[in-house]
């Protein structure tokens, strides 16, 4: 499976799980409230309820899955698992991790209502609800379509069905007072708070960085060395090119765990003109060369040099792939360099295939 599906089946995951969670919380409220009609007896939404909650736990687990065979970011199954261990974006990450956990709790102890009693059980229900507002902000935390319209909609109508259903529940007869008070104040203020928190996080520019996205998977602007061009209309490749590359090589020297950072950076002309910028990390190896952990890349025009963003796929000596993705569509980058060491220049060609 490509690195590109497996990237589109990670967000589908996701979104997939997100919208179960919002349906298994109206149903909840539905069941609790028991309500019932002639084409849906009580039964029938109890039932219901408890598939789409065994079907939420594996839409989740392929979500979890996917973005770790994907590799793009160095997320482990531990980390899926335990929260808050992560190197990529450990607290929204994080948030993910409790939202499954909560939910296989709540599986587990349905499983076993009958030993555990059904006082017990009903407490340990309510980790349901707790479970859907942690996804929703894990996904607009971690995901990198938090900005983007059909993102939005989505979350929007599950917030929109989640405090119908709230305020449904308030006004149910078997609804206390003391109920109908802290009830409606979940339904408002959560909303809030998550819509405040997207506003001045997700929603403004900079988001991955100050996220915790490592510093190998952020894109970079066109180099400082470069003259700066007047704005202009942006065009992206739509056709198969080659062309040339021109730039430069920096090598840090190694941390403490002996890793070093290796940055390219230039232009291409020819087939297409553009910014190019590959950074990797890895373990230096014996006669040169580095053993690759983590990277990342960028390409673009001058207007916008982070039009495509992605990572090395295949790294042979100086033949570097790399998978970009953009808004609307893919860029496939097959990189062929000449270094030299010397002077830290790179020059070679850069064949492209939209995707």
């Amino acid at each position: 499976m490509s690195s590109q599906t497996l990237w589109f089946a990670t967000r589908g995951f996701g979104v997939v799980s997100l919208l179960l969670l919002t349906a298994i919380v109206v149903l909840g409220v539905a069941g609790v409230t028991r309500w019932r009609s002639a084409r849906w007896p009580r039964f029938a939404v109890i039932g219901l309820h408890r598939n789409l909650t065994f079907l939420a736990l594996v839409f989740i687990a392929l979500h979890v899955l996917a973005t770790v065979a994907d590799g793009y970011a160095p997320i482990s199954i531990f980390s899926a698992v335990v929260p808050f261990n992560s190197a990529y974006r450990p607290i929204w990450l994080g948030l993910g991790s409790v939202a499954f956990d909560l939910l296989l709790a709540l599986t587990i102890t349905s499983l076993l209502r009958a030993r555990i009693g059904y006082r017990p059980w009903r407490t340990l229900h309510w980790l349901a609800y707790a479970a859907w507002p942690v996804a929703l902000v894990h996904g607009l935390g971690t995901g990198t379509d938090g900005r983007l319209a059909w993102m939005q909609v989505v979350a929007l109508a599950s917030v929109a069905c989640v405090v119908a259903a709230a305020f449904w529940r308030v006004g149910a007869d078997r609804a206390t007072a003391r109920m109908r008070a802290g009830t409606t104040m979940a339904a408002l203020a959560v909303p809030l708070a998550i819509g405040g928190w997207y506003l001045s996080g997700p929603a403004r520019p900079g988001w991955a960085a100050r996220a915790g996205t490592p510093r190998s998977l952020l894109p970079r602007a066109a180099p400082a060395a470069l003259p700066a061009q007047p704005a202009t209309t942006v065009t992206l490749p739509t056709h198969p090119f080659v062309g040339s590359f021109v730039g430069k090589v920096k090598e840090s020297s190694p941390d403490s765990n002996g890793l070093v950072l290796v940055d390219i950076s230039g232009r291409t002309s020819g087939g297409d003109s553009g910014v190019l910028w590959i950074r990797l990390q890895g373990q230096p190896v014996d006669g040169g060369g580095v053993q690759m952990t983590a990277s990342g890349a960028s390409y673009g025009p001058s207007s916008l040099p982070d039009a495509y963003v992605g990572k090395i796929v295949a790294l042979q000596g100086n033949s570097i792939a790399l998978d970009l993705r953009g808004t609307s569509n893919g860029l496939s980058l097959l990189v062929d360099l000449q270094i030299n060491a010397a002077t830290g220049s790179a020059t070679g060609t850069v064949r492209g295939t939209p995707t």
